[in-house]
């Protein structure tokens, strides 16, 4: 009999940028993981320690309230979340899947690193990108003026000849 064909998510889509860092939601990741985000929470509150701020930060409630806004997040009270959500950065999310040491979660911190990594590697193509295309219109710039000055100083040869004065015929 075969095995059951697992299919792999698109962690790059669930990675998010919020104060300047790349991060994971805890739901996200407790979803990723396969385990309930109250228990993955609970997981990573008794290893506190293993989770240096760099690793980990909880939203204050005016980012969360964006979150709830952009994402089909359940608003706090209403059945659904009823704290504020961690949020894990690249080196968080490998040590979560460390403190759940289950067979799921080390398989799937193989691919939150490597979506990091490729996000990493897109954001430095773009910026060598940007730079190139900076210095294609500060040439483009420098060509324009060039171009512009030669038209104007061809325009007056470019311009028909005067009539040459005609001679009187008669007295």
């Amino acid at each position: 009999m075969s095995q059951p064909i697992e299919v792999i998510p698109d962690v790059a889509g669930i990675i998010r940028t919020i104060r300047k860092h790349r991060v994971i939601l805890d739901s996200d990741l407790a979803k990723l993981y396969g385990v309930p985000t109250f228990r993955f929470n609970e997981a990573v509150k008794r290893n506190r320690h293993r989770f240096p701020d760099d690793f980990l930060f909880q939203l204050t409630k005016e980012e969360a309230e964006v979150l709830t806004s952009q994402i089909a997040m359940s608003k706090t009270g209403s059945g659904g979340r009823r704290t504020l959500p961690w949020v894990f950065t690249e080196h968080g999310a490998l040590q979560a899947s460390n403190i759940l040491n289950s067979p799921r979660a080390l398989a799937m911190s193989v691919y939150i690193i490597r979506a990091f990594i490729r996000l990493r590697e897109e954001l430095a193509a773009n910026s060598t990108l940007e730079k190139r295309l900076a210095v294609i219109d500060k040439t483009l710039l420098t060509h324009d003026t060039a171009l512009r000055d030669i038209y104007q100083r061809i325009k007056p040869l470019l311009l028909p000849p005067p009539d040459p004065p005609r001679k009187k015929i008669g007295f």
